[in-house]
């Protein structure tokens, strides 16, 4: 089959951080590089005011040619404002490197795949790039540079234009396609109409938020200069708040993290002022409140924002990343609904501060409630309860979990949590207290990828819980053994000069003894971690060979490990190494520098991708169903499905959960359940 490639040279008033689709609502075509197949790029210059080339408009109505473009989403939505094109005949090569855990910037993957380039010319066209696709500085004479201001500049423009469909040519055929073909290429067509749908947006209300939030940062600016003898002028001037905190008080914080903050606030010997002082940082400082602004910039002229997901952009497992407006890193409401919906109520009236005395918080914790249903529709959403839960339990083969969860699906099994605790330590589900069941959700949302001490410290800060109050609580009912064990685990921890997280000493031994009657509850997860690990140094040492291990199998082709799930996706390490004292190894992108590194991994981590992989390939497996069935799907976010349905009571939550924990046919034998709400405002359920 014939493939056009293409990329597009635009130019726009419109940033292109406010997203793809309010850019391109106004963006102009001024260059047009394309090339069939094999055959030589040819530049058409859109500028000149001359016809679209024949073989190029040829190419593009003839429903029988792919088109193949880098970060597709961008062309096609362009080009969408001057041809219509079917989704389905595209084709992406940034997808498909995301498919296969490589990153999506191109230039990074010439690097990694070996692609020659000339980086001085790429350096040049970077440079031609930024003078003829964006606006001129305000200080400019002139708003925009084209080919008649900048002739010679322009030329060199042309001649660049087709440099990167030569780049992404040799990158595709370098490319696997294990995971970009089939079913997983259906459902990268299914993303892009979710992501060309977009959810509904209350501007109103976003333009309200912003208002509240730039009030009370000014309030709490005048705060904080009054607080500090104008030693500090803004509450967000990190810098100079730690410099006076160290002046005025002699107290020398390592951060203003929001931990950080909240342990020394709770400290009753703090000067009352100086409480004060932290309460006005911790507010100030809520960064989520900045994607109202994000998400105003966004939304299209029909209300409703777009392009908000990026399908395979978690490169490791394949789920979903959020772009623009990030749905996947939403605050978590610290109020209650009602207050929420009060609040929003007082926004839009600019009235929150005669109501709200934390106005930072109160739009923080609202946010989600920009996303509404249009006229006539309503939003019915579920999540699929617990995933990881269930599904590590049967990638493991956990056989009494498996079926704790069938009875508690059933209303005739206890509370999972509870039932933690209480095989944890050999006690009766009905005595389990509350303060009991709360470690037991520590346990189990912390301990099944082989996490131990610090993955308390973790879960502390994610729900906000109180570890030296956990540990007081049980100490008691931990066993004798157990304790000495764990005792003895801080000693070789103390000699080695390894961290101790700053705990407690009581602390950290219940919270490695917890650790410890975790694992032996859950015995064929524990060796499951191990297991996993010498399968993978197996396979890395034996090309070409598949290693079994349970219900996934590991096999080493060519310079990829690959770990093929139960779904038949499969995970993807690029150059796997076990060095001499076992430790493996690959290459991927470090989280936090963002560079191509060499990335150290064990088998607890390796149960974490596959676990979190099987988990989106559940949710990705029912998505067709559900558009089927009616329900239009505008937003995932983790494990829940937000759609768009008719406003009647034929469409309900109760038959979006049965369609989502419907279990695909490689999943026998894995209980699903899954829970939801309808409404016309999004909202954390």
């Amino acid at each position: 089959m014939t493939t056009l490639w293409l990329d597009l040279e635009t130019f726009c008033d419109v940033p292109i951080t406010h997203g793809t689709h309010a850019y391109a609502e106004s963006a102009e075509i001024m260059l047009f590089a394309y090339a069939l197949d094999d055959a030589p790029v040819s530049v058409w210059d859109r500028t000149t005011g001359s016809e679209i080339p024949a073989e190029l408009y040829a190419a593009l109505t003839n429903p029988d040619v792919l088109i193949c473009a880098h970060n597709s989403h961008f062309d096609r939505t362009v080009l969408n404002h001057y041809w219509q094109t079917d989704r389905t005949r595209w084709r992406d090569t940034m997808v498909k490197a995301l498919a296969h855990s490589l990153p999506g910037a191109l230039d990074k993957l010439c690097d990694i795949l070996s692609v020659s380039t000339d980086k001085a010319k790429d350096k040049d066209g970077r440079q031609l790039i930024h003078l003829f696709c964006k606006p001129r500085p305000a200080t400019s004479k002139i708003r925009r540079a084209t080919r008649e201001t900048h002739p010679a500049e322009w030329e060199r423009f042309v001649r660049y234009a087709g440099l990167d469909i030569e780049a992404m040519r040799e990158v595709d055929r370098k490319l696997p396609r294990w995971n970009y073909q089939g079913d997983e290429l259906d459902l990268w067509h299914l993303d892009q109409r979710i992501n060309d749908r977009g959810v509904a947006v209350d501007l109103a209300m976003a333009m309200a938020a912003i208002r509240a939030t730039d009030k009370a940062k000014a309030t709490l600016a005048h705060r904080a200069q009054e607080l500090t003898d104008a030693a500090v002028r803004a509450a967000t001037q990190r810098d100079a708040m730690l410099r006076h905190l160290l002046d005025a008080y002699g107290i020398e914080l390592p951060d203003m993290q929001k931990s950080t903050l909240e342990r020394r606030i709770a400290d009753p010997d703090l000067p009352a002022e100086l409480r004060e002082l932290l309460a006005v940082r911790l507010q100030a400082s809520t960064t989520s409140t900045s994607k109202y602004k994000a998400l105003a910039n966004a939304t299209s002229a029909d209300g409703r924002l777009r392009g908000t997901l990026q399908f395979c952009g978690a490169m490791r497992t394949g789920r979903w990343a959020g772009r623009t407006f990030q749905p996947q890193n939403l605050p978590r409401p610290t109020l209650k609904q009602d207050q929420i919906d009060l609040g929003i109520e007082a926004m839009k009236a600019d009235a929150e501060d005669l109501l709200f005395g934390n106005v930072m918080e109160l739009a923080s914790s609202a946010i989600r409630g920009c996303i509404v249903a249009p006229a006539g529709r309503k939003l019915v959403v579920a999540d699929l309860s617990n995933i990881e839960g269930r599904g590590i339990a049967w990638l493991a083969g956990e056989t009494w979990k498996l079926a704790a969860f069938r009875a508690f699906d059933a209303g005739t099994g206890p509370d999972l949590y509870k039932l933690a605790y209480a095989k944890a330590f050999a006690i009766l589900v009905e005595a389990v207290t509350k303060d009991q069941r709360q470690i037991g959700k520590v346990m189990e949302l912390m301990l099944g990828y082989e996490g131990g001490v610090g993955a308390f410290i973790t879960g502390a800060a994610t729900y906000g819980i109180d570890l030296d109050a956990m540990a007081e609580a049980a100490w008691p009912s931990i066993p004798a053994d157990v304790l000495a064990q764990a005792n003895e685990f801080l000693g070789w921890t103390k000699r080695q000069k390894r961290s101790t997280f700053g705990l407690a000493d009581k602390t950290f031994i219940v919270c490695d003894a917890l650790k410890r009657l975790w694992r032996l509850a859950h015995a064929e997860t524990a060796t499951w971690w191990g297991e996993l690990k010498d399968a993978a140094g197996r396979a890395i040492a034996l090309p070409s060979v598949t290693v079994p291990c349970r219900k996934v199998k590991l096999r080493r082709d060519g310079n990829w490990l690959r770990i093929g799930l139960p779904s038949g996706r499969v995970l993807c390490y690029p150059s796997p190494q076990v060095d001499e004292k076992g430790q493996l190894s690959y290459m991927g992108v470090n989280q936090y520098s963002r560079k191509w590194c060499r990335l150290k991994t064990y088998g607890g981590k390796l149960a974490e991708n596959i676990t979190q992989a099987a988990a989106r390939d559940v949710l990705a497996a029912n998505m067709p169903a559900i558009e089927a069935a009616g329900y239009p799907i505008v937003l995932s976010v983790h494990d829940e499905l937000i759609t768009e349905a008719p406003d009647s009571p034929e469409f309900n939550h109760e038959h979006l959960a049965t369609l989502m924990a419907a279990n695909p046919p490689w999943a026998d034998g894995l209980p699903l359940a899954a829970a939801g709400f309808e409404a016309y405002r999004y909202r954390k359920d």
